[in-house]
């Protein structure tokens, strides 16, 4: 399996001497699902947005496709985000509430100088399970769930290869997230997606990701094919958070 991402000795360091990153290193395969886990404060999303350049690492490299993302200039990183895009965890916050759907929708084709025709964003919303009468709707119209898929669908509109996922399903209850995980499988088997999958739930990582890697205090502390870890881990955080989290029934 190719390397589609590429991160190696990533640091993140916020004023002297507070380090949230810390030499962390990894590749994600084409087609392939990482999970990243780890409590709250470990320097899961920190490291998701230095891969994405959304933040500026200190030292180390990011490479997607061979290139040095780190390298690039504004026109080719701009070339790089329509192949990158993240679904962020509260699916509130992440929609701008002035905003009709199908503006909500049209937006990452305006970015880059395009225009998406009316079917096009129905179609967009059939893929996630959403009927295209909501593109005249306002974000406050839907559930939790229903903005989430929102997201998921902005996120595709431009036919990523990569997409982050940053703890897509903490903010919805446990049936709702079961139907979302379920869909995100869906569709990255439907466009051959490639994901990083960022949770603190062990059983929902070990439902969707190939390989998981385990963070503790900006460290990579364990990484591995998802049933080793699960089942036989060697760190006794990586137990820690086994036993933390409940079954997840998806």
């Amino acid at each position: 399996m190719s390397a589609l991402v590429e991160a190696r000795g990533l640091v993140k360091e916020y004023g002297a001497g507070s380090r949230v990153v810390d030499d962390v290193s990894f590749t994600i395969g084409r087609g392939e699902t990482l999970g990243l886990v780890g409590e709250s404060g470990s320097g899961k999303s920190t490291v998701a947005r230095m891969l994405l350049r959304l933040t500026e690492p200190t030292a180390g490299e990011v490479r997607y496709c061979g290139e040095d993302l780190l390298a690039a200039r504004a026109r080719e990183l701009r070339a790089l985000r329509r192949r990158m895009q993240i679904v962020f965890q509260d699916p509130f916050a992440a929609l701008n509430p002035r905003m009709r759907v199908k503006e909500v929708l049209a937006e990452p084709f305006a970015i880059h100088g395009e225009r998406c025709p009316a079917e096009r964003l129905s179609a967009m919303l059939g893929e996630v399970g959403l009927d295209g009468s909501a593109l005249e709707r306002y974000p406050h119209e839907f559930s939790g769930g229903q903005r989430q898929r929102i997201n998921i669908a902005r996120a595709l509109a431009l036919r990523p290869e990569f997409v982050v996922l940053d703890e897509p399903v903490s903010a919805l209850d446990v049936s709702v997230g079961a139907q979302v995980v379920n869909l995100l499988r869906e569709l990255q088997q439907r466009y051959g997606l490639t994901y990083l999958f960022i949770s603190h739930s062990m059983p929902l990582v070990r439902y969707l990701c190939d390989r998981v890697a385990v963070m503790r205090k900006g460290r990579l502390v364990e990484l591995g094919e998802c049933e080793q870890v699960c089942c036989e881990p060697r760190e006794a955080y990586t137990r820690e958070l086994i036993g933390a989290t409940p079954e997840v029934r998806v």
